[in-house]
C-alpha cells in the first residue's frame, strides 16, 4: 500500500485548548485526508478534509457560530478533488472512504465521491442522522454534507466481527480487519466524538502507520500525554473516554515509537509528511 498524507484547508484556534499548558497563540489545525492506494481495492481515502460547501452549510445563525469560533482557510488547489487529479486520480477512481467521524473538517468532501464505498462505526451517524436540526451545531454536524444517496453506499463496521489485535499493537487489543485482507485495521477511539475510528495501515515498505483522528489534537498531546483545556470538555460527548483513549495513545506513543502516530490537526506532524507525499 502507498500512503500520501494531504491535507484540504485549516482552521485556527488558540493552542491551549488544543493542549493544557499550551500557549494562548492561534495556531493552524490543518483538515488532513490520505490517499492510500492498494494493490486490489486501487485509490482509498481516509477523511475528505474541508470542502467550500462548508462555507455555504454555515451561512445561516445559530450553526454560523460553528465559521466564527474556528475561522477556516481553503484555497482552490487545496479541495480534495484537485489533489487527487495531481495523482493522476479521477474522484470516481475512489473505491473506499474511511471516515473517522462526522465533523464538518472530515467528511467536507464526500459529495464529490459519487462512487465510493464509505465505512464506518454505526453508532458514529446512527446518533447524529436522528438530531433535530438544531442540535447540528453542538455535534459539529452539518446535515447537508451528507450525499443524498449515503445509505445506498454505506458500509458499517459490523462491530459483531471485531479480532483480537498481536500484541504488537498493544494496550489496543481488539479491531476490525475493514477490507479483509489485514491491511486496513479499524480501531476505535471513543471520547471526541461518537463512534470515532482510528486506523493502522502499513506502507509498502513495511512501516506502519497509525491514523488517530481527533484523538488529539496534536502529537505533543500524544507524546506528553498532555489532554485539551477542560474547556474542550463542553466539545466532547464522554470527556472521561477521550482522558483514557489519549493515555491509551501515550503508551502506545512510548512503546512503539517507529509507528507513524498522525493526529488529523497536528500542523507539525502533517507538513513533515506532506513533504513526502508528492
Amino acid at each position: 500500500m502507498k500512503i500520501n498524507i494531504l491535507h484540504a484547508g485549516y482552521c485556527t484556534a488558540p493552542e491551549h485548548l488544543a493542549i493544557s499548558g499550551g500557549r494562548w497563540k492561534t495556531i493552524h489545525f490543518p483538515a488532513m485526508f490520505a490517499l492510500l492506494q492498494h494493490p486490489t481495492f486501487g485509490s482509498m481515502l481516509f477523511d475528505t478534509g474541508y470542502s467550500y460547501r462548508f462555507f455555504d452549510e454555515t451561512k445561516k445563525l445559530p450553526i454560523r457560530l460553528y465559521r466564527w469560533m474556528t475561522p477556516v482557510t481553503l484555497h482552490e488547489e487545496d479541495l480534495l478533488v484537485n489533489q487527487l487529479v495531481t495523482f493522476g486520480i479521477r474522484p470516481q477512481d475512489v473505491s473506499h472512504v474511511f471516515i473517522s467521524h462526522f465533523h464538518a473538517d472530515h467528511v467536507g468532501s464526500l459529495q464529490d465521491l459519487s462512487w465510493s464505498r464509505f465505512i464506518y462505526m454505526p453508532h458514529a451517524f446512527s446518533y447524529l442522522r436522528n438530531l433535530p436540526p438544531a442540535e447540528d451545531m453542538k455535534y459539529a454536524f452539518l446535515r447537508g454534507l451528507i450525499p443524498t444517496d449515503f445509505d445506498s453506499r454505506s458500509h458499517e463496521v459490523d462491530m459483531t466481527k471485531s479480532i483480537l489485535l498481536p500484541e504488537e499493537y498493544a494496550p489496543f487489543k481488539t479491531g476490525y480487519d475493514l477490507l479483509g485482507d489485514k491491511s486496513i485495521i479499524g480501531v476505535e477511539l471513543p471520547g471526541h466524538a461518537l463512534g470515532q475510528m482510528g486506523l493502522f495501515v502499513r506502507e509498502e515498505s513495511g512501516k506502519l502507520f497509525f491514523f488517530v483522528a481527533d484523538a488529539a489534537w496534536l502529537k505533543q498531546a500524544i507524546m506528553e500525554n498532555r489532554p485539551p483545556h477542560k474547556i474542550a470538555d463542553l466539545l466532547f460527548p464522554d470527556p472521561e473516554a477521550y482522558r483514557e483513549t489519549l493515555g491509551n495513545l501515550h503508551s502506545y506513543h512510548l512503546t512503539h515509537p517507529d509507528t507513524i502516530v498522525i493526529p488529523s490537526h497536528c500542523d507539525e506532524t502533517i507538513r513533515d509528511l506532506e513533504k513526502h507525499s508528492h
